[in-house]
């Protein structure tokens, strides 16, 4: 099929960390005008740490040249270990898994503004849009899509890509009739969040635990601890997740002395759990999030139109692995749009990646809401027994660190190929 003589125009709504994670893969090919439309005054991400797994690292890498540079001046830390300890019950301070031990690469922690700065630094500033926000889509009769902004304004793209986040406005684009019964819906608990100096980390959770550059997980009775290094050493975060029966129709909820000492109620009085409600109330106003996710969604593409990273599948944070789904997605959307030279191609680049990224993703959602269930000690099989814990948690990883990124990009383009024949394409 021939090509078009012009650039195909690709519009990415959204500009957190997946829609830049696209934005970066999709300028590396020069046949695409991309521009990146953000709905707040600035480019921002919400959220104190993300971790990058060794999987996510090379996505990343096949999305920018510039990827170690990036992730450097992005004040990554690399981790020494990842363990998990069991936090209550009898057998409390027992180490159940560390990942460096299975032979899994523990990941680097970013803080998340620091790694959106950095996806954003090597964009073009002109293809930057800020205080955007998304009014309609339209399809046009030539295959392109009109779309309208809030301020009056309306682009015309042959591509686009919404990366709006869980509640995304693309997606009820995208599903259509089906978008209510696949809306985001709770994942059943909730997390509170806060950064500290390393300094005063050290001070109240003790200096043993910052040896080495390690993460730290305590699973124990409705509720668990987390704590980690990021911004070059200078910053901790510590987070505590609970099971959650009630959901706030704002995902919001003040954190109070109250509510953590419920949930700590059958947790003995370590340091690190006394420690970490210490810190989370010290902040200015504490508050807790409910996770939110995608249970399920029957297609990523319509047409022109498909979605990434939140807006397709938002999961549950249990297993590290949101951010890495999205550069995933980018790294594919790359890969299959540097073939793609008209716009004739365009809906069957997106059915391909609808084909191999859904299923990809889905089993992200299903296994990190199970491990949340384990780490809170809600697995009736599993209990906070440490010998049951270690035999349950060390193989969740194993599928999405196995993921061969150079393979995953083969099937991609191999699934282009095939959707391109069956349309008569050359």
């Amino acid at each position: 099929m021939a090509s078009d003589t012009r650039r195909l125009r690709v519009g990415i709504i959204g500009g957190g960390l997946a829609g830049a994670g696209v934005a970066n893969a999709l300028i590396q090919s020069p046949h695409l005008d991309v521009h990146v439309f953000e709905s707040a005054p600035e480019f921002s991400e919400r959220g104190a740490a993300i971790g990058l797994s060794a999987n996510a690292q090379l996505a990343l890498k096949e999305i920018t040249p510039s990827a170690e540079d990036l992730m450097k001046k992005a004040g990554g830390v690399p981790m020494n270990s990842s363990r998990i300890m069991v936090g209550s019950g009898e057998q409390a301070g027992t180490l159940i898994l560390d990942l460096a031990g299975t032979g899994m690469d523990p990941g680097i922690i970013f803080r998340r503004a620091s790694l959106l700065r950095e996806l954003l630094a090597p964009l073009p500033q002109d293809v930057l849009h800020p205080n955007k926000r998304l009014d309609a889509i339209t399809p046009q009769d030539d295959g392109s899509v009109a779309v309208s902004f809030a301020d009056g304004t309306v682009h015309t793209f042959d591509a686009v890509i919404g990366a709006d986040g869980i509640f995304s406005s693309v997606r009820s684009h995208v599903l259509g009739k089906q978008a209510a019964k696949h809306a985001a819906t709770p994942g059943g608990f909730w997390d509170a969040r806060a950064l500290v100096s390393l300094d005063k980390a050290k001070a109240t959770l003790g200096e043993d635990l910052f040896e080495l550059d390690r993460q730290y997980g305590w699973a124990g009775d409705g509720a668990f601890i987390m704590h980690d290094v990021l911004e070059d050493r200078s910053l901790v975060q510590v987070l505590v997740s609970a099971v959650e029966h009630d959901h706030p129709k704002d995902r919001k909820r003040a954190l109070t002395k109250d509510v953590l000492d419920a949930k700590f109620k059958n947790w003995p009085d370590i340091p690190v759990a006394k420690g970490v409600k210490e810190l989370l109330l010290d902040e200015a106003e504490p508050v807790a999030w409910s996770q939110w996710e995608h249970k399920s969604t029957p297609t990523y593409a319509n047409h022109h139109v498909c979605i990434v990273g939140d807006a397709a599948h938002a999961t549950t944070p249990w297993q590290g692995a949101g951010a890495g789904q999205a550069l995933e997605d980018a790294m594919i959307l790359g890969a299959l749009f540097s073939q793609v030279r008209s716009a004739s191609d365009v809906a069957v680049a997106f059915k391909a990646f609808d084909a191999v990224r859904r299923p990809r993703a889905q089993q992200v959602i299903d296994s990190s809401r199970g491990t949340g269930a384990i780490m809170c000690g809600q697995d009736k099989e599993l209990g906070l027994d440490a010998t049951k814990l270690v035999g349950g948690l060390a193989p969740r990883w194993g599928f999405i660190f196995a993921l061969s990124m150079a393979d995953h990009k083969e099937q991609a383009l191999a699934q282009l190929h095939e959707f391109q024949k069956r349309n008569g394409a050359s």
